[in-house]
């Protein structure tokens, strides 16, 4: 192998989901050298929001308003849980620092302190988040404030009907209305998709168009709800400019995959931190992974079909997410971890992987399955031993939280990132 293939670094981190740009994130201003390497996808599938902790318990659905008391909570009531192993300072100032990269990097995050917020989504449903895009809170506000609205669709746009999310806040929501306008330059096109809108309005003459659509249909309207597609690297204005046009302020509601917020995300994680001086292995995986003890470092082979490149770590953070982001596999008998093969806690059986009622409020035991680890997010044995002095892992992978029912998933990826990045620079 070429040495131009060869890479040595301090940390390598595997996954390029959310804890995996938040580990590199946290290295990088500490200053270890850091490689990256990954599939991107997941965060495709991202609303954009931030949660901390939203629900608990999830059996009764109970909703928190303040996350960091549901953090508590949690930690409390789930010993095992990710969130047991950090105090609640710790998620504040983690979370604090990785909103304020975004916010340098152009992409800035409202929160009402520590309160959680309400976001409409493209479902007529309210998402209850912690920190949301700025281009979506006008409609935070309106929400809160019950402020009369127009929501806009475009002809041909799947997966987004203003006339459901009138029809299902109609009742508590008074003065909301709909319209579906044709998007410009589209008038002959049929199916039309959010990262085709999104990189269509960063032109001036676009938006132009599609306020004179628009501005027929807004009588008393207050704010203006749009899907989430105001551009890709130049949102802030997009959003001004439109509101503007307008005279009353615009905002994005989430809509279903793919997500042009999570686009955005990627996007100004990528400049940034290629900026840094992070080597990003883009669209490549871990093929191969060991300890070598006698250069006391990992070897990894990293490349799609085929070891391209070898990376000599001292440190490695894994971040590779559940099922769908690669991290754990679902075989017949077991679920396994497709890296380093660490041990899984899961029922003892794959008939208890899932109970009989395939709606239990609860979720399914299988939900909870993952990676058991120390107070620094390292994995350990059955004894509670680390495995490697210097493996961690973070994010979904993580044993005993249900992410998606908790609402609690970037806090969890977040924290867990900056405590273990934290415990790693100690030791430099």
């Amino acid at each position: 192998m070429s040495e131009n293939n060869i890479l040595h670094c301090d940390l390598m981190v595997v996954g390029t989901g959310v804890a995996g740009m938040a580990a590199t994130v946290f290295a990088v201003s500490r200053g270890l050298r850091v490689a990256q390497t990954g599939v991107t996808g997941e965060t495709a599938y991202t609303s954009g929001v931030m949660d901390v902790m939203g629900v608990h318990p999830v059996s009764r659905k109970h909703l928190w308003t303040d996350p960091f008391a549901a953090v508590q909570a949690v930690a409390a009531d789930i010993p095992g849980h990710p969130y047991a192993h950090v105090a609640v300072e710790r998620v504040r100032a983690a979370m604090d620092e990785f909103i304020g990269f975004f916010r340098e990097a152009g992409l800035d995050y409202r929160t009402a302190g520590d309160r959680n917020t309400d976001v409409l989504t493209a479902m007529g449903t309210f998402k209850r988040t912690y920190a949301v895009p700025e281009s979506m809170w006008a409609g935070v506000e309106a929400a809160r404030d019950r402020k009369p609205c127009l929501f806009v669709g475009f002809r041909g746009l799947k997966g987004f009907s203003p006339r459901l999310l009138a029809t299902v806040q109609g009742k508590r929501w008074p003065g909301l209305r709909h319209a579906v306008v044709e998007f410009p330059g589209c008038e002959e096109t049929g199916e039309l998709y959010p990262q085709q809108l999104a990189q269509a309005l960063e032109f001036s003459g676009n938006r132009e168009e599609l306020a004179a659509a628009i501005r027929p249909h807004l009588g008393d309207a207050a704010a203006v709800g749009l899907p989430a597609v105001l551009g890709i690297y130049r949102t802030r204005e997009v959003m001004d400019d439109l509101g503007e046009r307008l005279g009353v302020p615009v905002f994005e509601i989430p809509s279903l995959p793919p997500s042009v917020p999570g686009l955005r995300l990627k996007e100004a994680y990528d400049e940034q931190v290629t900026r840094r001086g992070v080597s990003l292995f883009r669209q490549k995986k871990v093929l191969t992974a060991r300890f070598d003890e006698a250069s006391d470092e990992f070897v990894l082979g990293v490349g799609f079909n085929e070891v391209e490149y070898t990376v000599h770590a001292r440190s490695v953070i894994l971040a590779t997410g559940r099922f769908l982001g690669g991290g754990l596999y679902a075989g017949r008998r077991e679920i396994s971890e497709t890296v380093f093969e660490l041990p899984v806690v899961q029922p003892a059986e794959r008939d208890e992987w899932h109970g009989t009622d395939f709606l239990r409020a609860e979720g399914h035991p299988v939900n909870r399955a993952g990676v058991e680890t120390d107070d620094s997010f390292r994995p350990v044995d059955a004894e509670g031993r680390p495995l490697f002095e210097r493996l961690h892992a973070c994010g979904s992978i993580l044993a005993h939280q249900d992410w998606m029912r908790e609402k609690c998933g970037c806090g969890v990826s977040v924290v867990s990132a900056f405590t273990a990045v934290e415990a790693l620079a100690a030791k430099r």
